[in-house]
């Protein structure tokens, strides 16, 4: 150290406020809150070594330069401190980075028709809206987002949609919806479902029950026997779906339990969440490299977490914080997102530690079952090296995929596994430029070809490439490598074959072909047709590789080829879809990008457009008679697709211009 930086060491304020270690070239290293700025970063350096992470030691040598900012209260700063460290990203601090992946539910309070929104936890504002969640899993939200719509009947469109639609939608027609996008309905009646689905969400099942219950009761006593019925039908299917969750805890609080369980830097945390004191659900996330002390890691994951989530009226921790000032400090800055008091606590006895007790129990569980995983996806790997002759375990593995379609909008998918999982951030598609016409081989030739430069130029290229084929396209990437000079294992997947019976077809002579196939057609129907097994083709080897049915290692490899499929096709048929739209409305004289906006916007869907009156259309603004006239003339001379999984037929105007930019 410098002595130039040990002398700002003791010039160092004694006030709160947030302190940034840089190393020599200027580059931010660290990032810190203190409620003593001097105290807690002349701690850093102290001889007792009281602080033992791995990076402290290094400090003396690395650093080059320690800033502060000064603010006016411990909460202030763990505030700065999350903003700085998500800006800055430091090597040395906790970044938690699953918390993109949180879902939660938005309801708004200021829409006289409000609907019930998905949103990540990135979206979460202080906005007014209610935040419900957050939800364990896409089928959690989902199964949720089921019940509400068939027993509140809040409406599922868009804001845009709402404003411009001009007739009902099929929500509507199967009683999920009153559709206040068309009709003139009472607020009053949309803000009664309104609050019962806010009560259903927040848990408090027996509030909700007694509110119905008495809907029903006056609904039946003024012989509004229908009406009854459903308030009827509603309490019995929210009875059944409260009475899954299971009372724990008898204060009837909103509460997360955050339980944490760890082997060196590998770290698990378990969420449980507890409304209206039952368990809903629990969320567990995976940390690496993270030799911080437990009780800092639990307060960075606490001040990250409820940054964008929803805040429960207490947080139970494993583990108590380092002090109690630190404790004030979340507990204020958890009220003020609340707006009501919240109660940090780390409880040593009771219901709530046999709480903290179950939530780092399914912390344990799940890191050893991660490293199991893990430790399978290696021997999985090391086999795999074994039968291709590799040098190394394959780290990455990219398996490239052709998609067309007579020719047209030829496509290719990039897909990447890491460590044997798939990483769909490492995902990519490419449109065949080059090659016109239905042409495989070339086309697979100038992906490979660009997929290789690009990774000559930026770095990154796998150490296993799979290509789906046989010979042909195993030729293809050698010849990619040729041209580019660069250096990757290849290996071509190719599919299991029907092996034909050439016997029987030497020895009878005449034999008809037709009656052939017809025979070999009802031998697959009875399956007793003989399959070749799949194969693996090696550059420099005649012969394929045959990995044993039923192995990790072939399940491995028809995982990469089957995604690789998947992703092309998903592309493929994005642009097919874009093209279907434009060759129908755009060809349509008189029809710009505005009115087709227009019109799409109208009726939700070209399905819907097809189906429209002239009358109905003309209606729509920027629209005449003659007009009308045309595109009912035009349309009825276009076939609708037939392909179910054309999505242009009944892609919105919004999902269209998502399209579009595609």
């Amino acid at each position: 150290m410098t002595d130039a930086l040990r002398a700002k060491l003791d010039q160092l304020p004694t006030s709160p406020g947030v302190y940034l270690m840089k190393d020599r070239v200027g580059t931010i290293v660290y990032i810190g809150k203190a409620a003593n700025l001097r105290s807690r970063v002349r701690s850093y350096f102290a001889r007792s070594g009281g602080d033992v992470r791995a990076f402290v030691p290094l400090l003396e040598e690395l650093l080059g330069d320690i800033e502060t900012i000064l603010v006016s209260s411990e909460k202030e700063a763990i505030l700065l401190e999350n903003e700085l460290i998500k800006r800055h990203r430091p090597r040395f601090n906790v970044m938690l980075r699953d918390d993109k992946n949180f879902i939660c539910l938005r309801l708004s309070s200021t829409h006289p028709y409000p609907r019930l929104e998905v949103v990540r936890a990135g979206r979460v504002r202080k906005d007014g809206a209610q935040y419900f969640g957050p939800y364990a899993s896409a089928s959690a939200i989902r199964e949720t987002l089921h019940v509400v719509n068939r027993h509140f009947q809040l409406r599922t469109c868009s804001d845009h949609v709402l404003e411009n639609r001009s007739r009902p939608c099929l929500q509507y027609q199967i009683h999920r919806c009153p559709a206040p996008c068309v009709f003139d309905i009472p607020t009053e009646d949309y803000k009664r479902s309104v609050d019962e689905v806010s009560l259903f969400l927040e848990g408090k099942g027996d509030a909700l029950h007694d509110h119905l219950e008495t809907r029903m009761n006056a609904a039946a006593t003024a012989e509004r026997f229908e009406e009854a019925a459903r308030v009827r039908d509603q309490l019995r299917a929210l009875t059944a779906s409260l009475e899954k969750q299971r009372v724990v805890t008898g204060d009837a609080l909103d509460s997360d339990v955050i339980g944490l369980y760890r082997e060196g830097a590998l770290l698990e945390v378990q969420l449980l969440f507890l409304r209206g004191g039952r368990l809903q659900g629990g969320r567990s996330l995976s940390f690496k490299q993270q030799e911080f002390p437990t009780a800092e890691i639990l307060r960075s994951f606490v001040s990250q977490y409820y940054e964008a989530a929803f805040v429960p009226k207490e947080v139970l921790l494993c583990e108590p914080l380092a002090g109690e000032d630190e404790v004030a400090a979340l507990e204020t800055w958890l009220g003020e997102r609340k707006g009501e008091r919240v109660h940090v606590l780390a409880p040593e006895r009771g219901d709530k530690r046999r709480l903290v007790e179950m939530a780092v129990g399914n912390a344990r569980q799940r890191f050893e079952e991660r490293q199991r995983t893990r430790a399978n996806a290696e021997q999985t790997l090391a086999r795999l090296a074994e039968k291709l002759n590799l040098t190394a375990p394959p780290k990455r593995i990219e398996c490239f995929d052709i998609s067309t379609f007579q020719g047209q909008f030829t496509v290719a998918s990039q897909v990447v596994f890491m460590d044997g999982e798939p990483d769909q951030s490492l995902y990519r598609h490419y449109r065949v430029k080059e090659v016109s016409g239905q042409d495989d081989f070339a086309s697979m030739l100038e992906v490979l070809t660009r997929r290789f430069r690009r990774g000559l130029a930026a770095g990154g290229l796998p150490n296993l490439l799979i290509v789906d084929g046989g010979l042909g396209q195993l030729s293809v990437a050698r010849e990619a490598l040729r041209v580019t000079g660069a250096d990757v294992a290849l290996a071509a997947l190719a599919k299991s074959r029907v092996v034909e019976n050439e016997k029987r077809f030497a020895s009878r002579q005449g034999f008809d072909v037709s009656e052939a196939w017809a025979e070999d057609e009802g031998a697959r129907e009875k399956g007793t047709v003989e399959r070749s097994p799949e194969r693996v083709f090696l550059p420099g080897r005649k012969n394929p590789v045959v990995l044993r049915q039923n192995t990790s290692e072939l399940f491995l490899l028809q995982r990469l080829r089957d995604e690789a499929h998947r992703f092309a096709i998903e592309f493929h048929r994005k642009l097919r879809s874009r093209r279907t739209l434009r060759s129908v409305l755009e060809d349509i004289s008189g029809i710009g990008p505005r009115r087709r906006r227009a019109l799409l916007t109208s009726f939700g869907s070209l399905k819907a457009v097809r189906a429209a009156s002239a009358e109905e259309i003309a209606r729509v603004e920027g629209f005449d008679e003659a007009l009308a006239e045309r595109v009912r003339d035009s349309l009825a001379k276009s076939e609708p697709p037939h392909e179910k999984t054309d999505v242009a037929e009944d892609a919105t105007a919004d999902e269209l211009a998502a399209l579009e930019e595609n």
